[in-house]
């Protein structure tokens, strides 16, 4: 297992396909670290679906509203067009590169949409680079990110199990 350093600031994910652990950047994007926090320490994403897995580009996931299996909102036709009732976030674009094993909120056109979604890159991606907020970095588990079934829209979609914080764990 990968050294857990800063556990305040490492994320245990659990997905159906195994876990992965990421490493938060609270250096380069301190307040979207600070709401994927607060939405694991509330167990949003726990039952999320990785809605949009598009080969040698990015896993995507964490529409609380839309994608989460077993609640009232669950809708697999809508999943990727909510997020959180919390505020949209201000973009935090940074000089940080998307490459494999990176951690990025997703947005639609407005840079300034951010609120629950994200990605993770399973290539370099360099044409996102200072257009989406980088929030973290995955330092286990690669390959479980690499297992998650591709699709746009996935039929029967693999999903996070749980995802918190590492010093709660």
């Amino acid at each position: 297992m990968a050294e857990i350093k800063d556990p305040e600031n490492t994320i245990i994910l659990e997905t159906t396909k195994g876990k992965v652990v990421i490493q938060l950047l609270p250096q380069v994007a301190p307040e979207h670290v600070a709401r994927i926090k607060e939405l694991a320490r509330e167990k949003a994403y726990d039952g999320v679906v990785f809605h949009r897995v598009i080969q040698d580009f990015m896993a995507q996931t964490g529409d609380v509203e839309y994608g989460k299996k077993g609640s009232e909102t669950f809708n697999p036709g809508r999943a990727g067009m909510g997020g959180s009732a919390k505020p949209d976030l201000k973009a935090e674009f940074s000089a940080t590169s998307h490459v494999r094993g990176t951690c990025s909120m997703a947005r639609s056109q407005n840079p300034n949409s951010a609120n629950s979604q994200f990605f993770i890159c399973f290539t370099d991606a360099p044409w996102l680079n200072k257009q989406y907020s980088v929030w973290g970095q995955v330092i286990e588990g690669m390959d479980n990110v690499d297992k998650i079934k591709r699709g746009e829209p996935v039929s029967d979609p693999d999903s996070i199990v749980s995802m918190r914080v590492a010093a709660d764990v």
